[in-house]
């Protein structure tokens, strides 16, 4: 699945869309600043939680870091656990909240 840019994201939530969003950063930086409805689940943690995001497998899920390294590693990841529709924030929260101002 193609990546999403944070102008496409910013539309979609304009547009009252609620998509899917996986924070991948640790806790600190989630508590610091955070995209409205995004639930962290840090990298290291994602293996352990897998389970837990069962019901997404054949959803689309958006995953966003700081500038988009460890969100491209969880893409590839769930990938390959057989999630079917993860979608990389391109350039990461950074770029998000540059694209919001």
């Amino acid at each position: 699945m193609a990546d999403i840019t944070p102008a496409e994201l910013h539309q979609r939530q304009q547009a009252g869309e609620t998509p899917t969003i996986i924070d991948v950063r640790e806790p600190w930086e989630h508590d610091e600043a955070r995209i409205a409805g995004a639930q962290n689940i840090p990298l290291g943690t994602l293996p352990d939680k897998l389970d837990d995001l069962d019901e997404w497998k054949n959803q689309e899920i958006i995953v966003h870091c700081k500038g988009g390294g460890r969100s491209a590693s969880a893409k590839a990841f769930l990938t390959q656990q057989g999630f079917t529709n993860v979608r990389n924030l391109l350039g990461g929260y950074q770029a998000y909240a540059a694209e919001g101002k």
